[in-house]
């Protein structure tokens, strides 16, 4: 049932142009250093095995859940107040922020699929961060099963870090970015950490005395402020969360998720993640995959973590994060977030957005990736994209509203024709 349209209806750039002739001429090359280049990212969010060693997450096509579709034309004319003011159906939104894919689930049938500038249901594409609250699962299941305690010092997984900002960490600190360790999640800035951790996992070219791997990298860092305090959003903390992972199950992350959660989920497609220079997957943000193994993600989530009648990551995980202490609210209320988003709150690896009907849960990506989950309206959202910066605060909320009001729209009864 989807929709493929070409850059000129609304993808806001055209067909990539990157990459093109035999050999590429030299000014559409993208390389290790220029990926994350504006004019790049649409093209390398695409290909990024072909720039950056990658490590399959297998699917099983013999546990495939299908997923149900019935076109609803009506979905995507839900109206939204921008955040300038001006009024928009949600399709203008989406229309106007470097959509790539674009999906809408509710109450398990797919009522919207569409594809912008040659993206097609079978390709994979950058998740960035959204791969957070993948490995965020991972803890949780693995938790579950008593291999993993949130309340033990990192050290007791990974002792190689007890001299570094991590020390004297517990798992929590880690799951809910709550640990006082000294990094800078400034995308515009070269020097902040987030940067220079990108050369030691393999994302731009090594320099000099640069630490050789992103473990390595990550005993380095040292220390801001206390634990358990305020939240503050910092992809160590996943890159740390993902090697406790690793180690309590005595398996590389490229096979837990597959084992864990892929397969098990019924995916249609493999997924891959991006690894370093030894061969250690990128946690918090190198996994690719396509739109609708990602939707099959966010069902998974609204339905109590279950699928095909079989409890896949434990209900009482994700109702702990939707239903958390106060004290995790106050965390994320003292911070800067507060005010992009009012109410919400961080826990487990997943963004919590108060909204007109229920508490949206959503994962988060820069450059635009999304999935939205909102039980209240029994709607999920996929975007992929391709936003030429890292990150945008209209772009992100006039997304988040549209997608509410989408969710409003399909809850309120709109008549639902099947596709043929």
């Amino acid at each position: 049932m989807f929709d493929e349209r070409d850059a000129s209806e609304g993808s806001r750039a055209p067909r990539d142009g990157r990459m093109t002739g035999f050999p590429p001429s030299e000014d559409t090359r993208v390389s290790l250093a220029t990926w994350q280049d504006p004019e790049n990212v649409r093209w390398a969010f695409r290909h990024l095995r072909e720039i950056i060693p990658s490590q399959v997450i297998p699917a099983d096509p013999a546990t495939t859940r299908a997923l149900p579709s019935a076109a609803d034309p009506e979905a995507l004319r839900a109206e939204v107040q921008r955040l300038d003011g001006s009024r928009a159906t949600a399709a203008d939104v989406f229309a106007d922020t470097w959509t790539d894919a674009l999906l809408v689930v509710h109450d398990g049938t797919l009522v919207h699929e569409q594809y912008y500038a040659g993206l097609a249901p079978t390709m994979p594409h950058l998740v960035m961060s959204v791969s957070k609250s993948i490995v965020g699962c991972v803890a949780g299941i693995l938790a579950d099963r008593g291999l993993l305690d949130p309340d033990r010092p990192v050290t007791h997984y990974v002792p190689e870090v007890a001299g570094s900002g991590y020390g004297d960490a517990s798992v929590r600190d880690v799951l809910d970015m709550r640990t006082g360790v000294a990094f800078r999640e400034t995308y515009d800035d070269q020097d902040a950490e987030v940067r220079v951790m990108e050369r030691s996992m393999g994302w731009q070219p090594l320099d000099e005395g640069d630490p050789d791997g992103m473990y390595e990298y990550l005993t380095t860092l040292g220390t801001s402020g206390e634990h358990g305090g305020r939240f503050t959003y910092r992809s160590a903390d996943t890159d740390m969360l993902g090697w406790i992972c690793e180690r309590a199950a005595d398996r590389r992350m490229a096979d837990l998720v597959s084992q864990l959660l892929w397969v098990p989920m019924g995916a249609e497609h493999d997924a891959e993640v991006t690894c370093d220079r030894v061969g250690t997957a990128i946690h918090d943000g190198g996994i690719s995959a396509t739109a609708r193994d990602l939707a099959r993600f966010g069902r998974l989530l609204l339905d109590d973590g279950a699928a095909g009648g079989r409890e896949i990551v434990p209900a009482s995980w994700l109702d702990d994060a939707l239903q958390p202490s106060e004290d995790v609210r106050e965390a994320f209320a003292v911070t800067d977030n507060e005010s992009v988003l009012p109410g919400g709150w961080y826990r487990n690896q997943f963004w919590f957005v108060p909204t007109q009907n229920g508490t949206a849960l959503v994962c988060l990506g820069i450059h635009g990736q999304m999935i939205y989950v909102n039980r209240a309206t029994r709607m999920v959202g996929v975007k992929l994209s391709s936003w030429p910066t890292a990150q945008n605060a209209p772009y992100l909320i006039d997304t988040l509203r549209a997608f509410g009001a989408i969710g409003t729209r399909l809850a309120s009864g709109s008549d639902v024709q099947a596709c043929a």
